[in-house]
């Protein structure tokens, strides 16, 4: 049974789409917040710049505030649409690209246009890391402490853990690149300002340009009612963008009255019925299943 359930969970993995293509990444701010967001976002040359106004803008800011003023952002949630990280945003201003980001996004829509999506990371079963985190599917759940925030996902049990208790980020000497970078941040009122370096060069996507080790990123995080938790987030990394792009991104809560539905923690890796491959033409597909006679009566007797 648990070939069967791993399997089920890389096919959801390799079904995941180009960011910005699909019908879950419409839009749903207006075009006058989001040009507000988008063009504060302009003033600054760096994110930390960013994070330093809003800091100020929130006198300083609060930390390991006790529980009493936390929001509560208990429950499981699953991600609701929102911007794209290279597809225009809902003013109808797309990010201005450096050329070969550019190049590589005519290049991703070609190939998925011929249904090639291979993903060196994704099929594999490695982490999506950040900010690809922000858009993946599946289950989150998000554990909020005075001292840090988890912001956790099912996808191969990854957590993004925000410190809020005060701390710097690692100096120089000590930091280095990571899935998820190094994330530090403080509440303004009931909202969650992070900021976070330390990020990998990877792929931000299937079939989308490669992000570097200078992406830098500020979010701002707030549920806005009982069911929605929204994050917007402006991305700073001269590789891809020629100016800081923003993107907001949106999570709903899942019906779950008799908590019977639950975070599962799984890797596909732990199945060799899952292991993928490239093929020749770019996309990908699995080994052949190996399950023998004996496995198979196995599993109809245990029904």
């Amino acid at each position: 049974m648990m070939r069967v359930a791993s399997g089920f969970c890389v096919a959801a993995l390799v079904a995941i789409t180009s960011v910005g293509l699909g019908a879950q990444d419409r839009p749903q701010q207006t075009a006058v917040e989001w040009r507000q967001k988008h063009d504060f976002g302009l003033k600054y040359r760096a994110a930390w710049d960013l994070y330093q106004a809003l800091k100020t803008a929130a006198r300083g800011g609060k930390q390991n505030p006790p529980f009493s003023e936390l929001p509560d952002w208990s429950g499981l949630w699953t991600q609701a649409g929102g911007g794209s990280f290279v597809a225009p945003g809902p003013a109808g201003i797309g990010p201005t690209l450096t050329p070969r980001a550019a190049a590589a996004v005519k290049e991703g829509q070609a190939l998925a246009a011929q249904g090639i999506s291979y993903d060196e990371n994704l099929s594999e079963c490695g982490p999506p890391g950040f900010p690809r985190w922000l858009v993946i599917p599946f289950l989150r759940e998000f554990i909020v402490r005075p001292e840090q925030t988890w912001l956790s996902s099912e996808t191969v049990n990854n957590v993004r853990r925000v410190y809020t208790d005060g701390r710097s980020h690692p100096s120089p000497q000590d930091a280095y690149p990571l899935y998820y970078g190094d994330s530090i941040g403080f509440w303004d009122g009931q909202k969650l300002v992070i900021h976070t370096n330390q990020l990998m060069a990877r792929s931000m996507g299937r079939n989308q340009p490669e992000q570097s080790e200078q992406m830098e990123t500020v979010e701002i995080w707030e549920k806005i009612d009982a069911r929605t938790i929204v994050a917007g987030a402006w991305i700073y990394d001269p590789a891809i963008y020629q100016q800081p792009w923003y993107l907001q991104r949106r999570y709903s809560q899942v019906a779950n009255g008799d908590k019977l539905l639950r975070m599962n923690y799984w890797h596909c890796g732990e199945n060799p019925n899952n292991e993928v491959f490239k093929t020749p033409d770019g996309n990908t597909q699995y080994r052949d299943f190996n399950f023998t006679p004996s496995e198979d009566r196995t599993k109809e007797q245990g029904r």
